[in-house]
């Protein structure tokens, strides 16, 4: 009855999308993604032939469809147009470009034009943070757009002479100081060709751990370089090889955790994009660690052309015989899958991240058990960010010795930074750990446009640290956070005065989480909201002397309450804000709203 709602050229696309995941339920995001693209949309009736087709529940599969921000269940119009909202585009101007946006179309976030043409959405993050403010046409990105330039393009689309996406920047060569590891290639190879690759070097750590090495060996060298997680929680590597190594089980997975969702972060894509050969040789070298035949890169569905150089880079290695069946001609067999995601912060929470990929809401897992025990398909799994994979080949060709030399004692190696905002060099840098906040500003970012005293300056992404200028001397590393100043995923976002003040900032940060909690829990679902509506009656002038009391409450709520790292995450900024810039909040109350 249902598919009758469908056209019949809808259902011969349907019916040929299915037919690649019939019976696989584990396929389901996948499905639903592919659908969601073909149709426009998941109308009901799609819905209903993708849980027959896969034998699951229809509800199911509307549960799927109705979390992941990329998929929709209404009609959308021809184009889909989408503005980043995240702080660091805001601090580069994206709110004016999301009032333009409104005033030229007509129509309101979440709405469609009455001519059916554009549907106008808002997005947390694309990835491209230092060329912000970012626009998004179906798959088409434009960088650092004014208003004007705003209207040009939704002239462009309008006459269907769509204007070219602009040019992805090419990372420069390093500048005095840095310490190139992870990103020791990009810009220096092809990163479509793996003949230039191996000829710089890929691949040759991964022919010595099997030549060479015992998996348990591999194991050690990594947990001595003392390599933490570069997704921002710093865990021991090696500990977590060692965890899924010692685990009982002959099946067990690596996943490389490509759902670079962080707001300011780019530095996965930048590898990903640039170097492809050396995430896959990075996850081959702790399959054959651990003891897994098989690994998963799940990508953020924002990502497609760092999505495409991972497709070809592992047609590539599979057809040179380096991935697949006897590695390099070694009794070690390693197969790597890529995995698009469809938009869901969350998913950057390893175990929310398993969910997804076994074809279920990115709602994260009870821990105990954590992944290296029961992880996927309740198999021991090795889940790591792509930035600490990308350094395990340099560790096993250079030891563990050389990777110490490297950055603190407590902190070794070198880290990604993304420098952002009101600098006047803005892009990554990668440095060995230590550096501080003024070294990252003054010599990497060559200081503030237009010689502007710094503000405040938020590290290591949205849901970190939030810190004054008196701050900007501590060294930056894993242990930094208990002075203040978190690491996080290496974002520095710089605001100069009279950019935006503490409350502005404040709402974009909120927003953010607000639009990415899954809603499992009360604490992160309603309390992002209510902390959202406080900051925002204070910008509007409708601040009351209680509500700094009020936020004070909500951040000791958001600290114990929620179910995960994410919700928990949300006291982090808040706190700070109201810690180092709760004068600047009071004073917007007693004013009456933001007087800049």
């Amino acid at each position: 009855m249902a598919v009758a709602e469908l056209t019949a050229p809808e259902l011969a696309q349907l019916e040929q999308i299915l037919e690649l995941y019939a019976g696989r339920p584990y396929e389901l995001v996948s499905a639903l993604r592919e659908v969601d693209q073909s149709l426009g949309h998941l109308p009901p009736a799609a819905m209903t032939e993708i849980a027959r087709a896969l034998q699951v529940p229809e509800s199911t599969v509307y549960g799927a469809a109705t979390f992941y921000s990329l998929l929709s269940v209404r009609p959308r119009g021809r184009h889909i147009v989408r503005v980043c909202e995240s702080p660091p585009c805001h601090v580069q101007g994206g709110a004016d470009l999301r009032s333009v946006l409104t005033e030229e179309l007509g129509i309101a976030y979440g709405e469609t034009t009455p001519d059916g043409l554009f549907t106008l959405e808002t997005t947390s993050c694309l990835g491209h943070c230092a060329e912000g403010p970012v626009l998004q046409v179906d798959e088409t990105l434009y960088f650092q757009v004014t208003p004007q330039q705003a209207r040009e393009i939704l002239a462009g689309y309008r006459a269907e002479q769509p204007p070219a996406a602009s040019e992805n920047p090419v990372l420069g060569p390093p500048l005095p100081g840095e310490e190139r590891v992870v990103l020791e290639r990009v810009g220096r190879i092809r990163p479509e060709s793996l003949e230039e690759a191996r000829a710089a070097g890929a691949y040759q750590a991964l022919e010595k751990a099997l030549l060479e090495m015992q998996p348990s060996q591999v194991v050690e060298l990594v947990q001595s370089a003392g390599l933490q997680g570069r997704g921002g929680a710093g865990f021991l590597t090696g500990l977590k090889w060692r965890f899924t190594a010692q685990a009982a089980g002959e099946v067990k997975y690596i996943i490389a955790n490509a759902d670079e969702s962080e707001p300011g972060t780019f530095k996965d894509r930048l590898i990903m994009e640039g170097d492809p050969h050396l995430l896959l040789e990075g996850m081959a070298i702790a399959g054959y660690a651990v003891g897994a035949h098989t690994g998963y890169i799940y990508i953020r569905g924002e990502y497609l052309h760092a999505a495409v150089c991972l497709e070809r880079a592992i047609q590539q290695a599979e057809a040179a015989g380096i991935l697949g069946d006897r590695v390099l001609d070694s009794d070690f067999s390693f197969h790597v899958h890529l995995h698009r995601g469809a938009g869901a912060y969350i998913c950057g929470e390893e175990t929310a991240l398993i969910e997804s990929l076994e074809g279920k809401r990115g709602e994260p897992r009870i821990r105990p058990p954590y992944p290296p025990q029961r992880g996927l398909w309740d198999k021991p799994t090795a889940v790591n960010n792509v930035e600490t994979l990308a350094n395990v080949p340099a560790i096993v060709r250079r030891g563990a010795e050389w990777y110490r030399s490297l950055g603190t004692r407590s902190s070794p190696g070198t880290k990604v930074f993304q420098l952002l905002g009101d600098v006047n060099r803005r892009g990554a840098v990668e440095v060995p750990f230590g550096l501080t906040l003024r070294q990252l500003i003054e010599d990497y970012g060559a200081g503030v446009v237009g010689g502007r005293p710094v503000y405040l300056v938020q590290t290591g992404g949205t849901a970190s640290t939030v810190v004054p200028p008196s701050l900007f001397d501590v060294p930056l590393d894993y242990a930094s956070g208990r002075q203040g100043v978190s690491l996080g995923s290496g974002v520095v976002l710089v605001v100069a005065e009279g950019t935006v003040c503490a409350a502005e900032f404040g709402v974009a940060v909120m927003r953010f989480f607000r639009h990415e909690s899954c809603g499992k829990c009360v604490p992160c679902r309603i309390g992002s909201l209510r902390a959202l509506e406080i900051l925002e009656g204070i910008v509007a002038g409708r601040g009351r002397p209680d509500d700094l009391y009020l936020l004070a409450a909500l951040v000791e709520g958001f600290a114990e309450g929620p179910f995960c790292a994410l919700g928990q995450s949300i006291a982090v900024p808040l706190r700070s804000l109201l810690e180092h810039f709760g004068d600047d909040l009071r004073q917007h109350i007693d004013m009456g709203g933001c007087k800049r």
